[in-house]
């Protein structure tokens, strides 16, 4: 995945369901799940994936790029790949 509008539209056709995961500017579901994935950039111009339970933000990486953080969202949440 390069960009978060291309990773939104493969999740959504991949069927992964919207509450699932809030990608920032691009899927930003609202009312907002009580628990989620996410991808939102930081001050730093980097990245960051993780997951948000119980009203906390949880990082699980920081990325430098925001295609390298659209991948790593991806082998969180995307169908596992055809052996």
């Amino acid at each position: 995945m390069t960009d978060r509008g291309t990773l939104a539209r493969a999740l959504r056709e991949a069927g992964v369901p919207a509450g699932h995961y809030w990608i920032e500017g691009v899927h930003e579901p609202a009312p907002t799940p009580t628990d989620f994935v996410y991808l939102r950039s930081l001050p730093d111009g980097g990245w960051e994936t993780g997951v948000y339970e119980r009203g906390t933000h949880q990082p699980v990486a920081e990325h430098a790029t925001q295609a390298a953080a659209c991948g790593h969202l991806w082998t969180l949440l995307g169908p596992p790949a055809a052996e």
